[in-house]
């Protein structure tokens, strides 16, 4: 035991070197080409790319803004004969970033859409938010600010210890504390790496300390041959790390 913790000390600073980017929000839906619509004709998205994986009996589909090969995009997931889901309280919100939040809550209620907070100011400050509903419930902040060449801007997750998923994404992942707002009164993500058994042995580490489970081992993906590991962190949330070569091939 005594030759172990150098060699773990260095393996937990593998996160730090490895060449990591959030790539997708991955998360289910019912009818996929209901979204595809609602995403492109609502939010202004564009369909990058759809995938069927019969064997597996799924089928994916990913919007955004720009190029997989360098923004962070959606991954809709459809399970055959699967047509809802129950999303829970967990879950909070995407939030995606436009110049004109009250032109774009008009353009969404013409199309059918769902607004579930109007266009104004955010209590207590000057940012003008609204909130809207996509056809499967989950929700969407739509946050006033100046062009930006990445428009999908946020992910809110519910945790029940903030300073341990801190803790855990900093260590196990490699990511930077960018902010804290402490407010008294107040599903599935996918990041790349260079080396996924490498990665896996790193969140193992930080499990074992933290809270987590390993959901699957390094290794390629059925159907794709994605080399991918995936594990879930204290709160029961779902990341999966992607090999960055195999996911640049699954591009071409």
């Amino acid at each position: 035991m005594a030759e172990a913790a150098p060699v773990n000390a260095e393996l937990l600073e593998w996160p730090k070197k490895d060449k990591r980017r959030l790539l997708h929000a991955v998360y289910r839906v019912g009818d996929l080409d209901r979204t595809i619509k609602f995403y492109t004709e609502c939010f202004g998205m564009k369909l990058l790319r759809k995938r069927d994986v019969p064997e597996e009996k799924y089928s994916n589909a990913f919007l955004g803004y720009g190029p997989e090969e360098s923004h962070f995009v959606v991954e809709l997931t459809y399970n055959y004969g699967k047509s809802s889901y129950d999303i829970g309280t967990g879950f909070g919100h995407f939030a995606i970033a436009t110049q004109d939040v009250y032109k774009m809550v008009e353009d969404i209620k013409a199309k059918g859409g769902t607004v579930t907070r109007e266009p104004g100011p955010v209590k207590g400050g000057t940012t003008v938010i609204a909130f809207v509903k996509d056809p499967d419930g989950y929700i969407f902040e739509l946050i006033q600010r100046g062009a930006t060449p990445e428009p999908l801007c946020q992910v809110m997750l519910r945790v029940g210890d903030l300073e341990r998923a801190i803790k855990f994404y900093e260590k196990a992942l490699g990511m930077k504390l960018l902010r804290k707002v402490d407010k008294p009164n107040y599903k599935v993500g996918a990041i790349s790496t260079d080396d996924v058994y490498k990665s896996g042995e790193v969140v193992k580490l930080v499990i074992e300390e933290l809270g987590g489970k390993i959901t699957r081992q390094p290794g390629p993906l059925p159907g794709i041959n994605t080399k991918i590991t995936s594990f879930l962190d204290p709160d029961g949330w779902k990341t999966v790390l992607v090999d960055n070569e195999d996911f640049l091939k699954e591009l071409q």
